[in-house]
């Protein structure tokens, strides 16, 4: 068996966040398919920390996943203030687009499962045509709901081999059904995406590069989808958190190191 992997981990008021850089991500992907095994990756955002702090059973979904990227630029700033910082701001979208194109090169298999019907689909051939020799085994909108489960597994499986596993069921619902289901779909990489495959579908635009590098992202989806406000409190709820703890000293950042089993999934 190979070496275990050494994660330099943040806990964020309680939810561990990795500090990786997308080059490390990436290669961690291709280190965890090579292995064999069943690997989840999350992608937690201030969203996502909030939510864990209500609930136990989120929270352990994420701090026992094979990996926890700094997808929300919040937790930058946050591990920044408390001088533990994260290196790099890896956001969930551009992560999935550089697995696929290391997909094509490398000959692995997706499957794209969730969102509304007939947008894995759309965002399965984008993405063969922007990354000639991808190979997606195959799609479905499949459900969260547990007792789904039979069916939407069985879909996946009757893919066959199936490298990386995109489930773009929402924030709570993905991360609970690869908890529950990753290792009986037989993929040895899961990944909770949200709304990325709408992204890549071409259903919702992206905010413009120069907004994204202005760190402004979050404000235009919210002006794009406006329905998101009540979502969108969590971030102020979050930064107040954050800067309450810092005032009176609290530790809510705190640094650790994470050791990765190989092979098999922490979970």
């Amino acid at each position: 068996m190979a070496d275990p992997i050494s994660l330099s981990s943040r806990y964020i008021l309680g939810l561990r966040v990795d500090d990786v850089t997308y080059e490390e991500s990436v290669a961690l992907c291709r280190r965890f398919v090579e292995w064999g095994g069943h690997h989840r990756i999350v992608t937690p955002n201030p969203e996502f920390v909030m939510l864990a702090r209500r609930d136990r059973a989120f929270r352990d979904a994420i701090n026992s996943s094979s990996l926890s990227i700094p997808d929300g630029i919040g937790l930058v700033y946050a591990s920044r203030i408390f001088k533990l910082p994260l290196r790099e701001h890896v956001q969930g979208t551009d992560l999935c687009e550089l697995l696929a194109a290391q997909a094509a090169r490398e000959g692995y298999r997706l499957f794209l499962l969730g969102a509304a019907e007939g947008v894995a689909g759309a965002a399965a051939a984008r993405l063969a045509g922007r990354h000639p020799g991808l190979t997606v085994a195959g799609t479905y909108s499949g459900s969260p709901d547990p007792a789904d489960d039979d069916n939407t597994v069985g879909a996946v499986r009757s893919a066959g081999r199936v490298d990386i596993l995109l489930v773009a069921f929402g924030a709570r619902a993905q991360e609970f059904w690869l908890a529950r289901n990753l290792e009986r779909s037989g993929a040895a990489v899961g990944i909770g995406v949200g709304g990325v495959l709408d992204y890549f579908s071409g259903r919702v635009r992206r905010a413009p590069l120069w907004v994204r590098r202005a760190r402004f992202e979050w404000l235009y989806r919210l002006y794009k989808q406006p329905w998101r406000w009540r979502r969108q409190l969590s971030l102020y709820r979050f930064a107040l958190t954050i800067l309450l703890a810092a005032v009176t000293g609290d530790k809510a950042v705190l640094a650790s190191t994470t050791i990765l089993p190989a092979g098999r999934t922490r979970a």
